[in-house]
C-alpha cells in the first residue's frame, strides 16, 4: 500500500463509528435522567412488595389482640384515598402546565395537590394516633407492626414527596421553568403517580381484604 493511500484511510472511516451511536450522538440529558429515574422507581417498588408479602404473612398474627376489622374505619380510609388520587389528578394537570410554559397554572395546581396529600397525611396520623390509643400500637402484635410498616414507610414517601414539591415551586418561582426544572419536575410526577399506586394496593390488601 502506498503512503498516499494510507493517508487517505482516516479520511473514508464513517464519521458515525468516531461519534457512535450511529452518528446522533449521546442520548438527551432529559431522556437519561427519567431512565435512571425509573429504576429508582422499580426499586422503591420492589421494596413495598417486600413488605406487602409481609403484611399478608402476618395479618392472621394478632396475638390475641384487635383484629384489623376492630380497627379500621373504612368512611376515612376511603376519605384518605381520594385525597390521594385527586392529589395525582391535579399532580398530572400541573406537569401539563409546567410543559405549556404555564408557571402560573402550575403553581395553582402544585397548590391543590400539597394540600390534598397534606389531607391524606393529616387523616392517617389521626388513625395511628388512635390506634395507639386505644392499645394497638406497633408492638402490640405481628399482625400490627407488619402495618405500621407498611403504611408508615408510604407515609414517610408521600412526605418526602410534598416537601420535594415545595423545593420545586421554589424553583419554578426564582428560575422559571426551564429544561432542568422541567426535568425534575418530571421525575417529581413520577414518584408521586407511583405512590398512588402503592396505595391502592395498600387500600385494596390492608383495608377493604381485611374487614372481610
Amino acid at each position: 500500500m502506498t503512503v498516499a493511500a494510507i493517508q487517505a484511510v482516516p479520511s473514508v472511516v464513517p464519521t458515525e463509528l468516531v461519534r457512535g451511536r450511529g452518528g446522533g450522538g449521546p442520548a438527551p440529558k432529559r431522556t437519561v435522567v427519567a431512565y435512571g429515574f425509573w429504576i429508582f422507581i422499580l426499586s422503591d417498588i420492589v421494596m413495598f412488595s417486600g413488605l406487602f408479602a409481609a403484611y399478608a404473612v402476618l395479618s392472621g398474627n394478632t396475638a390475641g389482640g384487635p383484629k384489623p376489622v376492630e380497627l379500621f374505619n373504612l368512611r376515612n380510609v376511603f376519605i384518605e384515598t381520594m385525597c390521594l388520587l385527586f392529589s395525582s389528578y391535579t399532580c398530572g394537570l400541573g406537569a401539563l402546565s409546567a410543559e405549556r410554559r404555564e408557571p402560573g397554572r402550575f403553581l395553582i395546581f402544585a397548590l391543590f395537590t400539597f394540600v390534598l396529600g397534606s389531607a391524606f397525611l393529616i387523616i392517617e396520623a389521626s388513625e395511628f394516633a388512635s390506634m395507639v390509643a386505644k392499645g394497638a400500637g406497633p408492638s402490640r402484635s405481628a399482625f400490627l407492626s407488619s402495618f405500621f410498616t407498611l403504611v408508615g414507610t408510604h407515609g414517610v414517601h408521600v412526605t418526602a414527596g410534598l416537601l420535594w414539591l415545595v423545593y420545586l415551586v421554589a424553583q419554578v418561582m426564582t428560575k422559571g421553568l426551564r429544561s432542568s426544572v422541567l426535568r425534575r419536575l418530571l421525575c417529581w410526577s413520577l414518584f408521586w403517580h407511583a405512590l398512588d399506586i402503592v396505595w391502592v394496593g395498600v387500600f385494596t390488601l390492608v383495608y377493604l381484604m381485611g374487614v372481610e
